[in-house]
């Protein structure tokens, strides 16, 4: 759940990573040892951010950047420690002090969205230092990832995983994959998730020089909020979760959710393009167009084509390309031309550049340029959090009683996202079982309030998401009711982005089920 990445950035292996949550440490260890692991997080607490010119050149020059320390796993401080990479735009007065962004994913690195997207948080600088960070296994922050572009990488994301072949072939595909995302990120598997990187924006908090925790969240960014929510109720201070993500679906439940929204999403743009009887590389007929794209995608898949990067475009890639570009109706006419480069030219470039990326390490630790980036490492972050975050794990009874099922509910939710989808539930199988403090623990949380948005149109975070998790925040959680289309409303929005700008400035909520009209005018 991540919109607006356009960089293709070639590949680099991962380091380290990790943490887990003090408050689930404490109910489970004798008091002196979390006595001796508070006083050996001191020294976290105690940095400051030294900000200096972005290095990259591609970087806006009234940006910069630095970078904090965290431990690599706190219930440990001293068993090693990862720099986070941060960026910020400067108050344009005198500051009150920071508001954190953090754009989703899970997988999405922060500072290249903000360095190329600023221009939507300008005003906040009215204020504020507007600050975003490349979380943990992500970016410039220690990237997970699962190979260097191979075959075998690719059966590792899941794109070479047959869904069509009996169960057994898919579980040995599915525990080898699981293999070798964790031969390539090294120790991370075992620390990464929300619950970690909660933890870390604590630090950056402190970091920064904020006593409260300023933040606007979108899509995956609002688990992350609520989960700080709940681990640091007293440091909250002004919060946003906009295009709020659920806390209790598991991964099957929420990918189903998430294909029907994409084909939602996917026969309007192919409705819009159908409409350029000249430009639109579908045709003019929007059914004719829809079968299309089905074929587009089963014969790439069949028969991909070759890349400057050495692998081919598949069907699966287009895929994923698209599932990005249908987040935001802006994004439409790019992917247009970008598929009429891919049927006329056989040029992939233009959707490569939508399918996104991350940052990376040099070899001796220090936070690397752009071009070091893993490609691989957003969906390798997406899988290994989604899966970090999910105490469930589909077993291999399960899956081979319930995968015909399954595949013909993914198939009917969406002939061309379905499969993709159903790959991805199906990743965590073979990895390490995941938290259960998302779904057991973050609710009533004890802290100011906090606006919720939720949009009506979202194909990936929808509506009755915001409202069930309002529901679990509590008294806390103001909900505004955006009447319109797209992922998440604070971009697309005038109605929302003044409402949120309104409480992240002046402290102004609206009313809790106050709305913002598809016109963007107030109801």
């Amino acid at each position: 759940m991540l919109a607006k990445l356009t960089t293709r950035l070639r590949l680099r292996r991962s380091t380290l990573t990790g943490a887990v949550g003090l408050a689930v440490l404490a109910a489970g260890l004798p008091a002196v040892a979390v006595r001796d692991t508070e006083s050996e997080l001191t020294r976290f607490y105690r940095q400051k951010v030294v900000w200096t010119k972005c290095e990259s050149k591609s970087m806006p020059k009234d940006l910069q950047c630095g970078k904090v320390t965290v431990p690599l796993d706190y219930a440990k401080p001293k068993s090693g420690t990862l720099d986070l990479a941060l960026a910020r735009y400067r108050a344009t007065g005198k500051p009150r002090g920071s508001v954190v962004l953090n754009f989703g994913g899970p997988g999405g690195p922060g500072v290249p969205q903000l360095a190329f997207g600023g221009d939507d948080f300008m005003e906040l600088t009215d204020g504020y230092d507007v600050v975003s960070f490349d979380p943990r296994g992500v970016g410039r922050s220690s990237p997970v990832s699962c190979g260097d572009g191979s075959d075998e990488a690719s059966e590792a994301m899941g794109t070479g995983t047959d869904l069509t072949d009996d169960p057994r072939a898919v579980l040995k595909q599915l525990k080898q994959a699981a293999a070798q995302c964790a031969k390539h990120s090294g120790p991370v598997l075992p620390h990464i998730g929300t619950v970690n990187a909660s933890r870390d924006l604590d630090v950056i908090r402190q970091a920064v020089g904020d006593k409260k925790l300023n933040y606007l969240g979108f899509s995956y960014g609002t688990r992350l909020g609520a989960v700080y929510a709940a681990q640091f109720p007293d440091k909250v201070g002004r919060l946003v979760l906009d295009g709020v993500d659920t806390l209790t679906e598991p991964l099957t439940e929420q990918a189903l959710v998430g294909a029907e929204g994409q084909q939602t999403a996917l026969d309007a743009f192919v409705a819009w393009c159908a409409e350029d009887d000249v430009a639109c590389p579908l045709g003019t007929d929007s059914r004719t167009a829809r079968e299309h794209v089905v074929t587009l995608v089963e014969s790439l898949d069949e028969d991909p084509v070759p890349t400057d990067f050495g692998d081919s475009f598949t069907g699966q890639d287009l895929v994923a390309a698209l599932s990005q570009a249908l987040y935001s109706r802006d994004m439409w006419p790019t992917l247009e031309r970008a598929i009429a480069s891919l049927v006329e030219d056989g040029d992939a470039r233009g959707l490569l550049a939508l399918t996104g990326g991350g940052m990376a390490r040099n070899d001796d630790g220090d936070l690397a340029d752009e071009e070091d980036v893993p490609f691989d490492n957003l969906p390798a972050a997406l899988m290994a959090i989604n899966c970090a975050d999910d105490p469930d794990r589909p077993t291999a009874d399960w899956i081979t009683k319930n995968l015909d099922r399954l595949r013909t509910e993914y198939e009917e939710a969406s002939p061309v996202f379905g499969e993709y989808r159903l790959t991805e539930a199906l990743m965590c199988y073979g990895r390490p079982k995941g938290t259960d403090y998302i779904r057991k623990k973050v609710r009533d949380v004890d802290t100011p309030k906090m606006l919720l948005v939720g949009t009506r149109g979202d194909p990936a975070t929808p509506y009755r998401w915001t409202t069930e998790t309002a529901k679990r925040l509590g008294s806390s959680a103001v909900v505004l009711d955006n009447r319109g289309e797209g992922h998440t409303g604070y971009a697309s929005s005038k109605c929302v982005h003044k409402k949120v700008d309104d409480f992240l400035l002046y402290g102004s909520l609206p009313a809790s089920g106050s709305s913002c009209g598809s016109d963007d005018d107030d109801d």
